[in-house]
């Protein structure tokens, strides 16, 4: 294998900065010498890209607004495929616009959108339910088109290969940057119903009182945006939005507690949510509701308990847990010393960086798949192009972006 693999990355749904796809994946393949050209909605988003890799703007597909980035992701994967050794996709969405040629192609599955269909406002209410079984029968088909990476072990029963998994895990650092606190608790990640907004509210209104404040960091679905900003106004919770990865953790960094407050959905994830390990990861004590994964990871590890499991439903006992937490300085220090060795010994990045990395060179090597057509047309008229940042284009396939870091 020669040294620097040409990778090309795209997105069209993530953001450009996401953790999984830049902060892991992309940075271990550019530790590795390799070269990447990265495809996403970066003016969409308003974000300067890496000068370190080959940046190309994408729309963003959001909503009920896809097909035209579908078509424009067409396009860019056309022409810049020709110039990498290796396709990796992470949207499903890029299945369908996939080009004609094209090198080794791989889908990176970290997302289960049959299981999220019932709670996308996007999709018309009656058909969430019927699409679902059709996602799976899609999810197959791609099987033999495409090779797979999997988030989780249990998105194996969803296909019929034994593919590789490449786990959320993440950066774990020798020791806690700073011991947790007693003024303050901390929430990472995506806000939905699904994910507890209304819980996390509810008990931010419970600790402000008490005179603990609740940071929340992560974008929000739009069903509970007006909760959130209302909850914002009254001064219950300090909404940061979506920060970088790199910056977010730096934030709840000396945190009391990491909340976790799903409500009980009836479905059971296999592994522990992301957000989970990263409180783990930074010293940070958990307060979680009892979903099976998680519950183990917290409470059933030879390290110890790291944090306390509470009652789905009830903000009254989470912010009661916190309370215990601020009043108990050893516990607290127990807590984070278990979950930092935890995270250390499980869920250490670099532990499946250099299988992620492998992997990609060995498929890199293998013959091109067969080819088949796209599924998206073009319009009559329509170019399909998208737009480059705001450059001159610099000759050869291993020029970089030049855009000033923002």
């Amino acid at each position: 294998m020669k040294p620097d693999m040409h990778v090309l990355v795209a997105t069209v749904v993530h953001h450009p900065q996401d953790a999984r796809i830049l902060h892991r994946q992309i940075r271990s393949l550019l530790d590795a010498g390799h070269t990447v050209t990265y495809a996403a909605p970066f003016r969409a988003r308003g974000v300067t890209p890496w000068p370190e890799v080959i940046a190309v703007d994408l729309p963003r597909a959001r909503g009920r607004r896809r097909l035209a980035a579908l078509r424009a992701a067409r396009s860019v994967l056309a022409e810049h495929a020709a110039e990498a050794d290796l396709l990796l996709v992470h949207d499903p969405e890029l299945l369908m616009a996939l080009p004609g040629r094209r090198p080794v192609t791989v889908w990176d599955v970290h997302d289960d959108l049959a299981a999220a269909l019932p709670a996308k406002e996007w999709v018309p209410l009656p058909l969430r339910r019927p699409l679902g079984p059709l996602v799976r029968v899609l999810e197959r088909a791609a099987e033999r088109r495409v090779r797979l990476l999997l988030a989780e072990e249990g998105y194996r029963d969803r296909f019929a290969g034994d593919h590789p998994v490449v786990p959320n895990t993440t950066v774990v650092p020798e020791a806690p940057a700073r011991p947790p606190g007693t003024d303050r608790v901390v929430y990472l990640g995506r806000l939905s119903t699904e994910r507890g907004a209304a819980e996390l509210v509810a008990t931010g209104r419970l600790l402000r009182a008490r005179g603990v404040s609740l940071e929340v960091v992560g974008p929000a679905d739009p069903p509970v945006r007006a909760l959130l900003r209302q909850a914002q106004r009254e001064d219950s919770i300090r909404w940061y939005g979506f920060l970088p990865n790199d910056q977010a953790l730096r934030l709840i960094s000396g945190a009391t507690a990491g909340l976790c407050l799903p409500p009980d959905s009836g479905l059971r994830r296999h592994e522990p949510p992301t957000r989970v390990v990263e409180y783990m990861a930074h010293g940070i004590p958990v307060v979680t509701t009892p979903d099976p994964a998680t519950r183990a990871l917290v409470s059933d590890q030879p390290q110890g308990p790291c944090g306390t499991v509470v009652p789905f439903g009830d903000p009254e006992a989470a912010a009661a847990a916190v309370l215990r937490l601020r009043g108990d300085g050893r516990l607290r220090s127990a807590y984070a010393r278990a979950g930092h060795a935890i995270a250390r010994a499980r869920f250490h990045w670099p532990s499946q960086a250099e299988v992620f990395v492998r992997t990609l060179e060995e498929w890199a090597r293998s013959p091109r798949p067969q080819q088949s057509p796209t599924f998206v047309r073009r319009e009559r008229g329509e170019s399909g192009g998208a737009v480059r940042p705001e450059l001159p284009r610099q000759a050869g396939p291993r020029s970089r972006s030049s855009l000033p870091r923002g």
